[in-house]
């Protein structure tokens, strides 16, 4: 579930950056980025890395779902 969330969140906030805004129906994920300061000044690359981070997730779900 957090892996989906956390893909989620970052594909739509990269599509979001690149787009300049321009959906602004998704400003839901600037809210998860304002928050950290050490992300703050770099948007794209936090939204990549939620991104990235939800997808590693869920890979590792299942490689450990598969064993059981």
């Amino acid at each position: 579930m957090l892996g989906t969330a956390l893909l989620v969140v970052g594909g739509v906030g990269v599509v979001r950056e690149l787009t300049d805004g321009w959906f602004a129906f998704m400003g839901v994920t600037r809210v998860v980025v304002e928050h950290l300061p050490l992300l703050r000044d770099s948007p794209l690359f936090a939204h990549v890395l939620l991104a990235v981070t939800g997808f590693g997730l869920l890979m590792t779900a299942d490689r450990e779902g598969g064993r059981g």
